[in-house]
């Protein structure tokens, strides 16, 4: 299974690997498959094999059938691959009944499940094709004391006003500082 990456326009290979007839309810097999998706392959087979729900021997069988898929048919490296996706589905449901009073019966179903996991090789960029990070400019926000000429066909240009500029003299401002309590209000 191939597919193509509009990122770079390579082409990622995908191995697969599924299984049917599991026995287990989709839920339960839902609660492994959360711990793997996302990690590296050696970390989700750590992750089953000290797991101890007993679906998870199930799971890690899939698990390594999709790494040498992976291995076998599209030559990937194995420490390179990560778990792409892991699902579960439904599949048949056996049907049984309990007798219970009064000549009534109980319905027993017992699920059965579905699981596919899809790994794919994550390839990591070199350090020489990393992009060089700029650092965003940081712009003063327009106040009162800033004046902006806005003249059509000219970008827009803001001129800031220093202390010395503006209309508050120095001996004002501690005036003002005086003024403030100490729970930050005017009186």
């Amino acid at each position: 299974m191939t597919q193509k990456s509009t990122e770079n326009n390579s082409i990622n290979l995908i191995a697969k690997a599924s299984a049917k007839s599991i026995k287990t309810s989709s839920q339960k097999a839902n609660l492994v498959l959360k711990l793997i998706r996302g990690q590296k392959v050696d970390k989700a087979m750590n992750i089953l094999e000290f797991s101890r729900k007993k679906i998870s021997y199930d799971v890690l069988k899939v698990l390594k059938s999709a790494v040498s898929n992976a291995e076998n048919n599209f030559q990937l490296d194995i420490d390179k691959l990560f778990v792409k996706e892991a699902t579960v589905g439904r599949s048949m449901v056996l049907k049984r009944f309990r007798p219970r009073a009064r000549g009534r019966s109980g319905k027993i179903l017992k699920p059965f499940s579905k699981i596919r996991i899809l790994v794919e090789e994550k390839n990591e960029p070199k350090p020489d094709q990393k992009k060089d990070l700029k650092k965003p400019s940081v712009e003063k926000p327009i106040t009162a004391n800033n004046k902006v000429d806005n003249k059509p066909g000219n970008e827009v240009k803001v001129e800031v006003k220093s202390d010395s500029q503006s209309n508050i003299k120095p001996n004002q401002k501690k005036d003002i500082t005086k003024d403030k309590d100490t729970d930050g209000t005017k009186n």
